[in-house]
């Protein structure tokens, strides 16, 4: 039986066409019966390279009045505040591949109030910066207690509505746990185009992109529901080595101080924290503690301090008796509580939650002269620097919060 086949060489395909007049293109329309090629359309006759050129430096000038316009509002290049983790998951993995000595995992209060470079200036050893800003340090702790290879000390930073949230501080530790358990080939890929060319651009900022600042612009439009105006903004910057600090435009910049402050009014809560809740807190920590200290290493606590007004809102919630004073006698560790240091007094706190960057040297300055007289994991130099007062940070006309 013959076989039937039918291709285009068997119906022939007519490949010759006159030009159309200019708009015009050649469908199926205008050969029936005849196997049709993809529509052609007439590539008009412009200056293709003169356009090219003009819109490359277009691109170029409008890329360029951004960048300017971004540095201006006291961005900078290379900044890694931001919520992909990618920087943290690599300072995480220097846990498994080296003897670390010490890690600090906790809030955002320890991360940008710790000078990783005083602690390294005292010391002589350079901490590994795990703490996460919005986070609890509780479920970093739990990690690091389950990895054998950590055998040092931990400072555990701690803002009570934080380290006692079970809900909403424990959401961004895990984020950051898994991405530094797995990576896809896509995110490593992303991240090692990002250290390229984010050193030279401060207009990849997350917070100052386009779309997000429009976002912002919603002033609760729709009555009864909290607008993304009331949302967190721009607090930190960080560099790839760990080292954060409070963004330098909140330590002048009145509104966004003020804006921030308001956010952290409305954040924390008013309510006080059942027993049940903290107890389930009291339990974890205590077992991540043992862990550590099973394995020759220790662990100290530190609460950096909050402006009065928050402050009487966190004791609402969980006053100093019954979180931080209960958390160290059910775990048996050292801390020490930002009150109990003389020259950590009169700080100053640009947006009530956070030391000014000078104001953070003087107080990692205090806080680690301090952890070394309740450890035998560090100790201080012989040739250490002199001790900072709140005078090397508060000028004397500034006002004090």
């Amino acid at each position: 039986m013959a076989l039937s086949i039918s291709s285009s060489e068997d119906i022939g395909v007519d490949t010759s066409y006159q030009a159309l007049p200019s708009g015009l293109r050649l469908t199926a329309a205008d050969r029936p019966g005849v196997a049709q090629p993809v529509p052609e359309r007439d590539i008009p006759n412009q200056p293709w390279r003169p356009m090219s050129l003009v819109v490359l430096v277009l691109v170029i000038l409008f890329t360029g009045v951004w960048e300017w316009k971004m540095r201006s509002l006291k961005l900078v290049p290379g900044d890694e505040s931001d919520r992909t983790y990618d920087s943290w998951a690599r300072l995480r993995h220097q846990v498994d591949e080296r003897d670390v000595p010490v890690i600090i995992i906790g809030d955002s209060r320890i991360l940008y109030d710790t000078d990783l470079d005083r602690v390294e200036q005292l010391t002589g050893v350079r901490p590994i910066q795990l703490a996460i800003a919005g986070s609890s340090g509780l479920p970093i702790l739990e990690d690091i207690a389950d990895d054998s290879h950590f055998k040092g000390l931990a400072v555990v930073g701690m803002a009570e509505t934080a380290f006692f949230d079970s809900t909403h501080s424990v959401a961004r530790p895990k984020e950051a746990l898994e991405l530094s358990r797995w990576e896809s080939p896509s995110k490593r890929a992303s991240y090692q185009i990002q250290r390229v060319i984010s050193p030279g651009l401060a207009m990849l900022e997350e917070d100052y992109q386009l779309s997000t600042l429009i976002f912002h612009l919603d002033p609760d439009w729709r009555r009864g529901v909290r607008g993304p105006y009331h949302d967190v903004w721009k607090v930190g910057e960080s560099s790839a080595d760990g080292q954060a600090w409070i963004w330098r435009r909140l330590e002048h910049d009145q509104r966004l101080s003020a804006h921030a402050r308001s956010v952290w009014h409305q954040l924390f809560p008013p309510f006080p924290i059942d027993d049940k809740s903290i107890n389930v807190i009291l339990v974890k920590a205590k077992a991540a503690v043992d862990k550590i200290r099973a394995r020759g290493g220790d662990v100290v606590f530190v609460r950096p301090p909050s402006a009065p007004d928050l402050r009487a809102i966190e004791d609402k919630h969980i006053p100093r008796a019954r979180g931080w004073d209960a958390l160290l006698a059910y775990t048996h560790v050292n801390g020490i509580h930002g009150d109990d240091l003389p020259a950590a007094q009169n700080l100053i706190l640009p947006e009530g939650s956070h030391l000014t960057r000078a104001c953070a040297t003087v107080f990692t300055d205090a806080y680690i002269r301090s952890v070394v007289q309740r450890t035998a994991l560090l100790h201080l130099k012989s040739d250490l620097p002199p001790a900072l007062s709140a005078r090397d940070c508060v000028k004397p006309a500034a006002s004090i919060n």
